[in-house]
């Protein structure tokens, strides 16, 4: 298909749309999730359903979905095939054209560099509740990006994913064999990471502070194959008309999703998570009292889930997770599992 006809495909169909607003995800973030799933020997219909997303959203680009259940789809997807590198083997193989206005949005750009800078600006439209940023090292940029919704834990495969996406793009303009200097994600490492680098072509690190790509500069001003700055333009509006009304989330989904992120350094004070979020320590608390909860209940049901989700990762030793969780030592997160659960760390990895 001419590359020109399938962007006007996308333009015409989202300034078709009434402005109805993006719920959290354009649907096109799942564009082959099906045939995807199948291959790997997965019931699309059973992952569907346990996350709560009606099957007919998938084959409308321009519908979306809560961010919630499109993550949930995702890490359902990894447990019911058996793959846990699932979200990564489907980034390898997205093309930035599924993606949709936002993938079209790379595509016209100029540059490599403008269509990163593009891809960093419009993403919010495309994926709402999400934090990315480009930032410059000297010989080399780095790309950043976070899911920030309090209400997803779990988020590997999306990051895995969206990496894949990223390094799908740049290769547009850069070439099939360019790789990254290296790949950072949030996560814990996986029992086979090797497979990450062989997958990136560069060396990966887990627990970071943000999931991540070094790229050096030298591939930044490489032309971009379909440039089309008037198609650009166009797909820019088109995005933000589906996104005329957005969702917030509540201030204690707010605080979780920043509890999460701040955790890796240590238990994050009140006062630390205040001074993020623009706010004082007494304002914070006043709207988390409006919402019935406090900033305490917020922290341990973030460590609560968290400490579950690890349990659950056999590769991962009990001794780590008290740090992962931000306790200075094992005893504290042994003593506060045992009051969340009945149970130690242990008794419940073995149930």
């Amino acid at each position: 298909m001419d590359m020109s006809c399938t962007h006007s495909h996308y333009v015409m169909k989202a300034l078709s749309q009434p402005p109805a607003g993006n719920q959290g995800v354009l649907a096109a973030a799942a564009t082959g999730l099906s045939t995807f799933i199948s291959q790997q020997g997965g019931d699309i219909d059973r992952i569907l359903g346990r996350s709560g997303v009606n099957p007919e959203i998938l084959t409308q680009p321009t519908s979306s979905l809560k961010l919630t259940h499109y993550c949930q789809v995702l890490e359902q997807a990894a447990q019911q095939t058996g793959c846990e590198h699932f979200g990564l083997y489907y980034g390898q193989q997205f093309m930035p054209q599924q993606l949709g206005l936002i993938g079209y949005i790379g595509l016209c750009s100029a540059t490599v560099q403008d269509a990163l800078t593009n891809l960093v600006h419009a993403f919010g439209w495309h994926q709402h509740d999400t934090f990315m940023q480009f930032v410059d090292l000297g010989d080399a940029v780095r790309v950043d990006y976070q899911i920030r919704h309090g209400g997803i834990v779990v988020r590997r495969q999306d990051a895995e994913l969206t990496m894949g996406m990223v390094i799908n793009l740049i290769r547009q303009g850069a070439g099939k064999a360019w790789a990254p200097r290296m790949v950072h994600f949030e996560h814990a490492s996986p029992e086979s990471w090797h497979e990450h680098c062989k997958v990136f072509d560069a060396p990966v690190y887990f627990n970071q502070p943000f999931n991540s790509m070094v790229i050096d500069k030298t591939c930044l001003s490489r032309s971009m194959p379909n440039a089309d700055p008037m198609l650009l333009s166009l797909m820019m509006e088109a995005l933000q008309r589906l996104n005329v009304s957005q969702a917030t989330q509540s201030m204690a989904e707010q605080v979780r999703a920043s509890i999460q992120t701040h955790l890796v350094d240590g238990e994050p004070e009140l006062d630390k998570i205040a001074d993020v979020m623009g706010m004082n320590r007494l304002s914070l608390q006043r709207r988390l009292k409006a919402e019935s909860v406090t900033y305490r209940q917020l922290l341990e049901s973030v460590r609560r889930d968290l400490a579950s989700h690890y349990l659950q990762q056999a590769h991962i030793p009990i001794t780590e997770m008290g740090l992962l969780l931000g306790y200075s030592e094992t005893s504290a997160f042994s003593r506060a599992f045992r009051r969340w659960f009945g149970v130690s760390p242990r008794q419940y990895r073995t149930n």
